[in-house]
């Protein structure tokens, strides 16, 4: 057992700091475009008004960490439409890209992914506005006066931010391909694959609450998951449209009407979920 036990543990150190180079490359990358860029891009977004959700969209498919966090301050302030965060939650993809890109052979479903988030984001945020539009009285709010994303990411350096995301994830990898080893040694393949309901039409419902977990270790389940044939492409899709990240956390703290946050978890379930089943179905 204990030499079982080795090898398993071996063979996940030696899969997590295969990955370590890549990753901080990537992720110095991404906090580039952060650092440069998240601003503009908030600022762009409360100026698109009535295409907000196409923007949010759009800006939210951009792999970085704050900008679901940002997004969810600019609506608590109604600074932008409930659509317009709902768009930026769904196309939001957290860590799969980075996570994706380092794998050869699923490198080319990268922009599949990104493609079909968006569209779904830009479906889903049109949508929720209409029916706001033609369904709910409109109710004149005062915007709250602190915006702050709750983000301490600008006040360091572009190297510090991307060394701290890459050990932050390379720990997560690190759990997650020991915890997979251990259950793929001891219990089978089989009993992963029962667990998470491959091949069945359920797993969509399943991948949709996990994506719920508000922090990377969801995208990165996920991802794992997807890339060993344990999880479906629609399963994957719908996981990664529920998790927003710190988002939803954001929104809870700056947006008082927890009616409201509620009827916005159901709405990205909902599109999440049905978007899933949809791809799962067809593909």
């Amino acid at each position: 057992m204990w030499e079982k036990l080795w090898d398993v543990f071996l063979d996940a150190s030696l899969d997590t700091l295969k990955t370590l180079p890549f990753l901080l490359a990537v992720y110095i990358l991404i906090e580039y475009i952060e650092h440069k860029s998240a601003d503009k891009l908030g600022r762009t977004l409360r100026k698109m008004g009535p295409f907000g959700s196409v923007g949010g969209a759009l800006l939210g498919s951009i792999p970085q960490c704050g900008f679901s966090a940002a997004a969810s301050n600019l609506y608590a302030g109604r600074l932008v439409t409930m659509g317009t965060l709902i768009a930026v939650y769904i196309s939001t993809s957290d860590e799969a890209i980075p996570l994706m890109i380092q794998e050869p052979d699923f490198a080319p479903m990268i922009w599949k992914l990104i493609l079909v988030k968006i569209g779904i984001a830009m479906a889903a945020g049109i949508l929720t506005d209409i029916c706001i539009k033609l369904f709910i009285r409109k109710k004149e709010e005062e915007p709250f006066k602190e915006l702050c994303a709750d983000c301490d990411c600008e006040h360091h350096g572009i190297l510090h931010s991307a060394l701290h995301h890459t050990i932050h994830i390379i720990i997560f990898i690190f759990a997650i391909n020991l915890l997979l080893g251990c259950v793929m040694e001891f219990a089978g393949e089989q009993t992963v694959e029962k667990l998470m309901m491959t091949n069945s039409w359920v797993q969509p419902l399943i991948a949709g609450v996990i994506g719920f977990i508000p922090n990377c270790g969801a995208s990165v389940v996920l991802t794992k998951l997807y890339t060993e044939g344990v999880v479906s492409f629609g399963a994957l899709v719908a996981g990664l449209s529920t998790g927003a990240g710190v988002g939803l956390l954001i929104l809870f703290k700056t947006n008082k009407n927890i009616k409201q946050n509620i009827i916005i978890m159901g709405i990205l379930y909902g599109a999440a979920v049905t978007s899933g089943l949809l791809i799962q179905a067809f593909s």
